[in-house]
């Protein structure tokens, strides 16, 4: 789905990426994408939530080993734009309500 990112751009002020924190076999993959996604001109102003989905699954790795393989602090340094992560499980639902409350915070900011 990753090609077609790009059409949907156009006004955008908050954009939520989700990691998959019970496959860190994709985190390479995910970076990649992520790394895409804060390079795009169009997104230079727009708050990045990055959500480290399915902390209640068994991992071989922590999300701090995780946030350190993709160099997250690195990438937030260096990102043009605001960038705030938290830790979900979509399906239990913890940690939805902060994410909420990033969204109406976001929201005012940007609104």
């Amino acid at each position: 789905m990753g090609p077609i990112w790009s059409s949907y751009y156009g006004n955008c002020h908050s954009l939520l990426f989700m990691v998959d924190a019970s496959n860190p076999t994709q985190l390479s993959a995910s970076c990649v994408q992520l790394l895409g996604l804060l390079s795009a001109e169009e997104l230079a102003n727009a708050s990045v939530l990055i959500l480290f989905n399915k902390i209640d699954l068994p991992c071989y790795m922590t999300i701090e080993e995780m946030k350190s393989l993709i160099r997250l602090p690195d990438l937030i340094a260096c990102a043009k734009q605001n960038i705030t992560t938290l830790e979900i499980s979509a399906w239990k639902g913890t940690g939805l309500s902060d994410v909420l409350r990033w969204l109406q915070d976001t929201h005012r900011t940007n609104g």
